[in-house]
């Protein structure tokens, strides 16, 4: 299958956000490979986002938005959270995609092992997709076109039709249009072969 390369990432985040639905998000760790349909994403637009983590500048936290695009941004939150995010547009614009959750296809059994649970609870949120591929910091910064490690291939094309569009979660300190920007991206349930990621 082909790896998406990093023209597909150096374009508007919103756009990329919506193609990723479908696409195949793989991690390949001890010559095992997991692997998981992108079923939910939501875009964090740079500067002018007050969701975004870049929206007061560059730190040494999110340092990586700032960079080219087509790598992994890998967040600790909460304290005990990993939260994988996939950095778009043009270098200096810090943009980037949230990973929210996958269905999974390939490595289930390793996948279950490491989260302890079955079925929807697997990797229907993002800091569950990272525990169960083991996406953690040491990932921070990867380059996702390599084919290594950790990529995205593409696989489905989803039409508008079967996507539906809400705010985000989690951002209330974000202003109000932020707040209520449509920038989360799901697969409608009659597209997710029987199964829900919720």
């Amino acid at each position: 299958m082909k790896i998406l390369d990093r023209k597909f990432y150096h374009r508007d985040t919103l756009r990329v956000a919506r193609e990723l639905l479908g696409k195949k998000l793989v991690r390949r760790i001890n010559g095992l490979e997991l692997s998981g349909m992108i079923a939910e994403t939501e875009a964090y637009c740079g500067r002018a986002d007050s969701a975004c983590h870049a929206h007061r500048g560059k730190t040494q936290r999110n340092a990586v938005m700032f960079g080219k695009p087509g790598h992994a941004y890998v967040y600790f939150t909460y304290g005990m959270h990993y939260m994988l995010n996939l950095v778009t547009e043009e270098e200096e614009n810090p943009c980037a995609v949230l990973i929210r959750a996958i269905l999974p296809i390939d490595g289930i059994a390793a996948m279950e092992a490491r989260r302890k649970k079955k079925g929807t609870e697997l990797t229907n949120g993002p800091a569950k997709l990272c525990q169960a591929l083991s996406i953690d910091k040491s990932l921070n910064g990867w380059d996702v076109t390599l084919g290594s490690e950790l990529w995205v291939e593409n696989n489905k094309k989803i039409p508008d039709s079967k996507i539906i569009t809400t705010p985000r979660i989690g951002i209330d300190y974000a202003k109000t249009k932020d707040r209520e920007a449509l920038w989360r991206f799901i697969l409608k349930k009659d597209d997710l072969e029987g199964r829900s990621v919720r």
